[in-house]
């Protein structure tokens, strides 16, 4: 149990961040200078619900090792704490929300105060903390970070935040692994965004995760109201609280004292002991005993906490607490976007005894000696080691990745061979690698890769089928040095166990490489959770297979259209569709080192990608067998393969059409421009292996010459500098044809695109390919609409 003298500096640290958190979104709102006059926003309620629990951690609860993600709306509260540690600057504060200022939401990426997860979108930061734990755990296994202790994943969640359907799948998902380590704190304020939640729900949290096999602590009554329990009459209040309806209790916090008093009499009635219970005291005592929730009651909160740390289980502190906590608006069911007016806010700050123009000074207002504080500060637990963000040392990639080469293969089955190869090394990079995909481990062809490498528990299990000798083509072996992290059928689970394995470098200073598998239609139901890791800047690769209506008999729930231009559009993610096995071993070769950079500096002159920096990769790759080219991969084609785009035959000075294809399309693309060669003589072909960087150092280029510097040319000019200015473009994708349509804008020529627009259906290839006219005939149309020649025989009646 904390002594008198620690448990008096936490209560006045909760009002410093209280006072600091509110007046740091009221100066947002009413102080600073508004050009544009939209509103700024903020959460003083959502805010203050958090003020004694956010206190208790970070002042008293936590350790360095311990990882932390804040409930978004608590940002302010987070924010001031960290300003108390010296972490976070006055400047920031005062420009909370404005450009470069204090995030509206905490951020890995954008804020200075030593953020563990951004919680930007609700219910994600919260199932970032359970892989973290799982991550921890493959960690240790491996036998790394031995001299590091074992930290606590955390996480503030918000009551209407587990509406979000992520966390119900994490939580199943948990499960299956056996996590530990991980406290999740349900900030029950019974409020959410428009209303008061419903009766009863914390019944159902309580349930679902004892189901789970979480301890469950329910924090309700803080040591105020179980002081008054023990009172002649105390049962009486007791029950009449734990039957109070939600909105009721909401309200009567609202009102005050004198509703209390009014309230708890008419309802409990002339009973003697109970009516002396309220009775003997006044109506500011009463309201600080009714608000008195285990939530807001700092001893009740250290006591649970410290228990919590004697054991590794997952944890629920199911933590009731009042919306608006201490502040005026207290209750009201409409706090939640309300702000202090400015009167109630000078109204406020007398209360909290900070005198004009001393709002920020860190110590104004506070009844302990400033000395005292400091020193308390400084002996703090959670700082003792300074910077919490490891650095881990890079993972040496070889000069090649090394397949066995056969005549005719997909994408997709280079890929497992490419990982089959790497697999048999005992090279660091393969020790570093750890795949991960939603049930589709085989058909992603990771099949040979978990073979070798075995699939990863905390406890070994063995394969029951090898067990009792009954032939099977995989060995599905689980044991602490498995490299291979099978989960079930939820992508949302991909994207943020591969966000938590790409922060391992950062959380637990050891360098993990991980690949994820999933068929590429379902990018798309991960697409919130794969934004979210990226915007933390974690590293890995996606493999993304099947692609496109090439996967034709699957139909069009299979089939993908649009995810070229997720690739395309999404931050932080380099995004590839090569066509040929050799080009695939050159970008994952590529996308080893570059998952492992954080440099700054200047694009490149030659392809003017910001590529030092690194980031995360998008394979779209594709299950149809093509006939691999036979050549020999050199320096300069590497090179080109990564830029974007290299010439399979360059046009001649009096090319009419040049054909720009990405991906499976390949074979009618060159069938196409075979046929048209025979009265063309002089027709381009264009390899695109990634329409994404030939965009973005398109776009760079540009940037650079506004800059004044007029001879930076990217990659995909010097391409078509010398493609002639009446030359037409065809480009042609299994995806949108959006994606490749830009093309002509670079140096002016007329384009066709051609591509996928809607869903497909079942049938071969060449149905659906004929279909959508992206076949060699529509290609040779496409030709001959932007630039007609002589009579094409054989261009085939349609």
């Amino acid at each position: 149990m904390a002594n008198a003298k620690h448990l008096e500096m936490l209560r006045e640290l909760e009002r410093k961040v209280l006072w600091l958190s509110t007046w740091t979104i009221h100066n947002a709102n009413h102080l600073r200078a508004n050009e544009d006059g939209l509103k700024i926003g903020g959460h003083q309620a959502s805010s203050a619900s958090l003020s004694t629990i956010l206190t208790a951690l970070y002042f008293s609860v936590l350790r360095p090792e311990d990882r932390v993600a804040v409930k978004p709306h608590a940002s302010p509260i987070y924010h001031a704490i960290q300003y108390l540690f010296g972490r976070q600057t006055r400047e920031k504060l005062e420009n909370f929300r404005g450009y470069k200022g204090a995030q509206s939401y905490p951020s890995r990426t954008k804020d200075i105060d030593d953020v563990d997860f951004s919680t930007g979108s609700v219910g994600l930061g919260v199932a970032q903390t359970l892989f973290a734990s799982l991550v921890q755990d493959y960690v240790k296994a491996h036998g790394w970070a031995k001299d590091k202790p074992e930290g606590r994943m955390i996480s503030l969640v918000g009551d209407a935040e587990m509406d979000e359907g992520n966390i119900f799948e994490a939580l199943l998902e948990g499960w299956k692994h056996g996590i530990r380590n991980t406290w999740w704190i349900i900030d029950y304020n019974r409020q959410s965004l428009d209303a008061v939640i419903r009766e009863g729900l914390w019944e159902r949290f309580e349930a679902l995760f004892r189901n789970f096999g979480w301890d469950v602590v329910i924090l309700k009554h803080g040591s105020l109201m179980q002081e008054a329990f023990q009172e002649p009459g105390g049962d009486r209040l007791r029950a009449w609280i734990d039957s109070c309806p939600n909105q009721l209790y909401s309200a009567l916090t609202f009102q005050g004292g004198a509703a209390w008093r009014k309230r708890l009499l008419d309802d409990l009635g002339d009973q003697g002991p109970v009516t002396r219970l309220i009775e003997k005291r006044s109506d500011e005592e009463l309201a600080r005993l009714m608000s008195n929730l285990g939530g807001h009651d700092m001893p009740s909160l250290l006591e649970a906490f410290e228990k919590a740390r004697q054991h590794d289980r997952p944890v629920c502190f199911l933590a009731y607490t009042i919306k608006g906590f201490g502040l005026p608006l207290a209750g009201h069911k409409d706090n939640h976007s309300g702000m202090l007016t400015p009167s109630q806010m000078e109204a406020w700050r007398a209360t909290q005894g900070v005198r004009p123009d001393h709002e920020w000074d860190k110590f104004e207002g506070l009844k302990v000696p400033q000395a005292a504080i400091e020193r308390f500060l400084s002996e703090v637990p959670f700082i003792q080691k300074g910077t919490r963000r490891y650095t881990a040392p890079q993972v040496p990639v070889p000069e090649r990745l090394a397949f066995p080469s056969n005549p005719a293969m997909s994408t997709q089955q280079g890929f497992g061979l490419i990982l089959n190869e790497l697999a048999r090394s005992d090279d660091a990079l393969a020790s570093r690698v750890v795949t991960t995909a939603p049930d589709v481990t085989v058909s992603t062809n990771l099949g040979a890769w978990v073979n070798r490498r075995g699939l990863f528990a905390r406890e070994s299990l063995v394969d029951t089928f090898k067990k009792e000798r009954i032939p099977s083509t995989y060995n599905w072996e689980f044991s602490p040095k498995g490299q291979h992290i099978e989960l079930g059928i939820a992508e949302m689970n991909l994207f943020i166990v591969l966000s938590a394995l790409g922060l391992s470098h950062s959380l637990f200073g050891e360098r993990i490489l991980p690949i994820g598998t999933l068929y590429d239609p379902f990018i798309y139901r991960g697409a919130d959770a794969l934004n979210y890791a990226c915007y933390q800047d974690a590293r890995f690769m996606i493999v993304a297979t099947p692609s496109g209506v090439t996967l034709a008999p699957e139909g069009g729930a299979h089939q993908s259209i649009g995810t070229p231009l997720v690739g395309m559009a999404q931050d932080g993610l380099a995004s590839f569709e090569p066509a040929f096995v050799d080009e695939l071993a050159v970008i994952m070769r590529w996308a080893f080192d570059y998952m492992q950079r954080d440099g700054e500096g200047e694009a490149n002159e030659k392809t003017w990608l910001r590529d030092e920096t690194g980031g995360s990769v998008y394979l779209r790759l594709s299950t149809r067998s093509l006939e691999q080219p036979q050549r020999t991969m050199t320096a300069e084609l590497a090179d080109d393969v990564m830029a974007g785009a290299y010439w399979l035959r360059k046009p001649g000075p009096n090319a009419q059409v040049v054909v720009a294809y990405t991906g499976a399309v390949a074979p009618e693309a060159i069938e196409a421009v075979g046929l048209m060669a025979e009265d063309r003589r002089d027709i381009g072909l264009l390899a695109i292996t990634s329409a994404d960087r030939l965009n973005a150092g398109w776009t760079a280029a540009q940037r650079a010459r506004e800059r004044g510097l007029v001879h930076a040319r990217s990659h995909v000019e010097r391409l078509l500098a010398d493609v002639p200015p009446h030359c037409g473009l065809v480009t042609v994708i299994d995806g949108h044809p959006a994606t490749l349509a830009w093309m002509g804008s670079v140096m002016g020529h007329r384009t066709r695109s051609l591509g996928v627009e809607h869903f497909g259906q079942t049938g071969t290839i060449k149905d659906l390919y004929r279909h959508f006219g992206i076949d060699a005939q529509g290609i040779i149309a496409a030709a001959e609409m932007i630039a007609p020649g002589r009579p094409m025989r054989y261009l085939k009646a349609v």
